[in-house]
């Protein structure tokens, strides 16, 4: 009964202090991954605690448990219509990229280490796809709003490419064992993990949105019985031989995608068990892990690492996005420098240790080092990197709070609050607000006292407004409430003047002095950017035109509606 209770003391600490420790991420800019990581280091048979644990088959439990709910939480707040800009690349790099990456640090790896051809490539396998957990943590965690385009990107590509790299890795420890099938065998594999994972994952999503929207359960149990129905779509693929990791990223972006109050409920349940995933899995590896072992291999692996980082993924990005898509140097640039590997390329190397492969200690020491690489410097530097090669979006002004009110199944009335700073508002009586015809002001606070506004009550700065409205409503709230230092902010990425996407490419020239050819005169200017762009314009994008960078500002679906100038 005292291991019981030691345990929960010990399994409390220990995620009581990751949490608490998350504190360095902000203050420091430490990775919040490497931090849970290291505390699992800490924790170890050679760290303070002294912990011993080497278990590598309740790992690996761990780390598919932890992995599906990561992934099912992904695909929960990945939304359908960034597939039309990022779904193509995306599974691009998430077959032919996995393939090239694996392939290129195989090499690099066998002449480091000494190794054969197949043990080589084993080692380009295990840390050769970039990671969920990562990625959604990173990308979230750092406040980086990247353009629709590249985030899109990266997001499907990292709950997407798990499928080519557990091919690869089974495929070159069965190699390695003796116990490789036939090419038709190993190729109708490879078609099942992808093509059973597509089809069970799609369809059991599709079906599990349809019953929770049609349930009426008590709030609690819509979180529960989502979950459950990822697990057991995570379950039943893997027993038919599909890859149940693209199925349960696919199941949440069927369920997540599905309006209705549900959603209300279930995202942020899961929010916290994606949280408890990651904190779990990391202190786990980081308790799997043997420093001393570590260090052994630290020269090699690092070399590994940097050409993981600055050879490989770089190449594999180039040869299948940059001559089929439409991404500028600058997002291919960044693309290629988010390829971060996490809690995925350690999972995979506990495959050689239960495969009972020659020295499979190697495969996840030199796994465990790249994964610390890649945390740390492409980790550490990804804000940095965004503004250096201007691919972040500027954040505007958000609700303080939202809500819905639970009145209507779909498309719900929300309550929004808003704390007036923008400067433009001071002393404005609300009657001349231009407010959208479905929104109206519930209630105004100021000072700690509610007040009952009237049309002639005038706004001043520092009060806190509750808006009721749709969610279609957001866009133009943020604009009335955007304040002075995110609209300067605004102004200077996207310009101080803006058109109407619908205006005549004719009136434009006329008004600005600009030259057209003849097939642009009856162009609008929405068109216009489209042709430029390529196809499938985000919010972002600029085309240097006539001494003017003309500026995607808002869009509506595929059309842009807005288009900021901005002057050199």
């Amino acid at each position: 009964m005292d291991t019981l209770y030691s345990l929960f003391l010990l399994g409390g600490s220990l995620m009581a202090v990751s949490i608490l420790a998350s504190r360095l991420s902000s203050l420091f800019g430490v990775p919040l991954l490497l931090i849970f990581l290291a505390l699992g280091m800490l924790a170890g048979e050679q760290g303070v605690l002294g912990i011993h644990f080497d278990d590598y088959s309740i790992a690996f439990i761990i780390g598919h448990l932890a992995l599906a709910m990561i992934l099912l939480d992904g695909g929960l707040r990945t939304r359908l219509k960034t597939f039309r800009v990022g779904f193509k690349p995306a599974l691009s790099l998430a077959t032919f990229g996995v393939f090239i990456t694996s392939a290129v640090v195989g090499l690099i790896a066998m002449w480091v280490f000494d190794l054969t051809l197949v043990q080589g490539l084993l080692v380009g396998a295990i840390v050769g796809s970039t990671d969920a957990a990562a990625v959604f943590s990173m990308l979230s965690g750092q406040g980086v709003n990247l353009n629709e385009r590249v985030g899109a990107t990266l997001e499907i590509e990292s709950g997407t490419n798990d499928p080519m790299a557990i091919f690869l890795t089974l495929m070159l420890v069965e190699l390695l064992v003796g116990q490789i099938g036939g090419v038709l065998e190993t190729l109708l594999f490879l078609v099942s993990q992808f093509g059973i994972g597509l089809l069970v994952g799609l369809g059991g999503g599709w079906l599990g949105a349809k019953l929770l929207r049609w349930l009426d359960l008590a709030p609690g149990l819509y979180s529960m019985l989502a979950l459950g129905i990822g697990f057991s779509v995570f379950g039943a693929t893997s027993v038919l031989g599909g890859s149940g990791f693209l199925a349960i990223y696919l199941t949440g972006l069927m369920i997540g995608n599905q309006p209705g109050r549900h959603l209300n409920f279930i995202l942020p349940v899961h929010d916290g068990l994606a949280w408890l995933s990651q904190i779990g899995l990391f202190l786990v590896l980081g308790l799997l892990v043997s420093p001393r072992e570590l260090w052994q291999v630290a020269v090699p692996a690092a070399i590994v690492a940097l050409a993981l980082i600055f050879i490989a993924r770089p190449l594999a990005v180039l040869i299948t996005i940059k001559p089929f898509f439409k991404f500028r140097w600058r997002e291919t640039a960044f693309i290629s420098w988010v390829g971060l590997r996490g809690a995925v390329p350690i999972v995979l190397a506990i495959f050689p240790v239960i495969g009972g492969v020659e020295n499979a200690s190697l495969y996840f020491n030199v796994a465990f080092a790249v994964v610390l690489m890649s945390l740390l410097i492409q980790g550490g530097t990804l804000s940095w990197m965004a503004r250096l090669l201007k691919v972040e979006v500027p954040v505007g002004t958000k609700p303080n709070q939202r809500g819905p009110l639970g009145i209507l199944p779909e498309n719900d009335f929300e309550m929004f609050v808003y704390k007036v700073e923008n400067q433009d508002l001071e002393d404005a009586p609300i009657r001349l607000l231009r407010f959208p015809s479905g929104a109206l002001i519930s209630a105004l606070f100021r000072n700690h006292v509610m007040l009952h506004p009237k049309g002639s009550t005038r706004l001043k700065l520092g009060d806190t407004i509750c808006v009721i409205g749709r969610s279609a409503d957001l866009g133009a709230l943020n604009r009335l409430f955007n304040g002075d230092a995110k609209l300067k902010q605004e102004q200077a990425f996207f310009g101080t003047f803006t058109l109407d996407g619908k205006a005549k490419m004719k009136e434009v020239a006329q008004a600005y002095g600009l030259t057209l050819s003849s097939g642009e005169q009856d162009m609008t200017l929405a068109e216009f950017l489209s042709l430029r762009v390529g196809g499938h314009p985000v919010v972002g994008d600029d085309v240097d035109w006539h001494g003017i960078q003309w500026v995607v500002s808002d869009m509506e679906g595929n059309e842009i509606t807005r288009v900021g100038l901005r002057l050199y």
